[in-house]
């Protein structure tokens, strides 16, 4: 899925379940938080497989940016 792509591609950002900290965190809702929910429930919340949450933190931004392309253009 191309959500789990993306994440995984990253290399600054780090995946966690919770978004409170002060480094830049992503997660995949559909899996994590609202995995819960049945895939119908999930395409009203507008929560599908490609979407991912990002929490951005105190990094550089030069380096968030430099990250998230990265891991765009790999997938």
């Amino acid at each position: 899925m191309a959500g789990w792509r993306f994440i995984n591609a990253l290399e600054l950002i780090k995946c966690a379940v919770s978004l409170g900290d002060a480094e830049t965190l992503v997660q995949h809702p559909a899996t994590m938080t609202h995995a819960v929910y049945k895939p119908e429930e999930r395409v009203r919340f507008g929560i599908d497989d490609a979407l991912s949450r990002l929490a951005v933190g105190q990094e550089e931004v030069d380096d968030l940016i430099f990250d998230i392309e990265n891991a765009l253009a790999g997938i």
